[in-house]
């Protein structure tokens, strides 16, 4: 994933003003719509530069991106540490206007800092009549949970960076923790509602929700494709070739497996109901890797010839021949 210098998009410098950001915005987005524009990849540098404009107008995802930028070397490739992009609140209220090119289809970047469309799946913001006693704003964030508490659901504490916009339109980032219930069967990209904990609300109004879209947290063992579960499984040769009852991890524990005789590097051992829960029970995977051990004795390099002997007439590259 590349990391996004919003600033050089719009060639300002990273302490310009709310009001800077905006001008360069306009000017840019004159230069290069894709309507009038003659200048070469035009609609590729629009929507760039309406996504730093999405991304630095709001103070709340301006805070986050700097906080990221300063654990990045600019000009560095960006390798994203683990829960980079977790734990930041919005309101997603912005600066409360529309301008061209908001509805681009942002980068991979973009959407794993601030999530989803912002405000997509959240009730509106509204001026009431009565003086601005209307609903309150709903937050969301996103947060990473271990893979095993989505099997059994658990009982949380989450720490969340919320920006916070003083009078003078000052950013600064508070820490506030939470505990949250994990439902047992939870998918990544599922969001929690936790009721009352955006927004305050005003004039009585009730407030707004916070809505925490789910990751997992890396596991070196196992990948998740919705509520299927993969592990690699590593085997030796005796092992795939004979048959044998392994031991084989699971998210809930250790299980023993059976490996037919005559199974081949890739093949994939389900599990049965052994995925996610949920009302449709997800399944596991095991993916056979063949390991072959080193020969560092006199006695296994041996072995490794009479294993050569026994088999001279087979060839491993035959699928290869034109």
């Amino acid at each position: 994933m590349d990391f996004k210098d919003y600033y050089a998009t719009l060639g300002v410098e990273r302490s310009a003003s709310h009001d800077e950001i905006k001008r360069a915005y306009r000017k840019l987005a004159r230069k290069y719509h894709p309507d009038v524009s003659k200048e070469p990849a035009a609609e590729t540098r629009f929507k760039e530069v309406a996504e730093a404009h999405e991304a630095l107008i709001d103070p709340e995802r301006r805070a986050a991106y700097d906080e990221i930028g300063t654990r990045h070397e600019r000009g560095q490739p960006f390798e994203p540490p683990p829960g980079w992009n977790s734990g930041f609140e919005f309101s997603g209220r912005g600066d409360g206007a529309r301008h061209p090119g908001d509805d681009a289809a942002f980068s991979e970047f973009f959407s794993s800092l601030f999530g989803r469309a912002q405000g997509a799946e959240r009730r509106p913001r509204h001026a009431a009549a009565d003086g601005g006693h209307g609903p309150a704003d709903d937050h969301h964030a996103k947060i990473e949970i271990d893979l095993i508490d989505a099997y059994r659901g658990a009982l949380r504490t989450i720490s969340l960076r919320m920006p916070v916009v003083d009078a003078q339109g000052r950013v600064t980032l508070q820490d506030r923790q939470l505990d949250i219930n994990i439902p047992k069967g939870l998918r990544a990209g599922q969001q929690l509602r936790l009721a009352g904990q955006g927004a305050a609300g005003r004039g009585g109004a009730p407030s707004g929700d916070l809505y925490l879209e789910i990751q997992f947290r890396p596991d070196p063992r196992f990948r998740v494709e919705d509520r299927d579960i993969y592990v690699r499984l590593p085997v030796a040769p005796w092992e795939v070739a004979l048959g044998a009852t392994v031991t084989a991890p699971t998210p809930e524990g250790d299980v023993q497996l059976t490996i037919p005789p005559g199974s081949g590097a890739g093949r994939k051992l389900r599990l049965k109901g052994r995925g996610l829960p949920g009302r449709q029970l997800g399944d596991l995977y095991a993916v056979l890797e063949i390991a072959l051990p080193p020969a560092t004795t006199e006695a296994q390099k041996q072995a490794y010839e009479a294993l050569a002997s026994a088999f001279a007439h087979y060839n491993p590259r035959d699928t290869l021949a034109a």
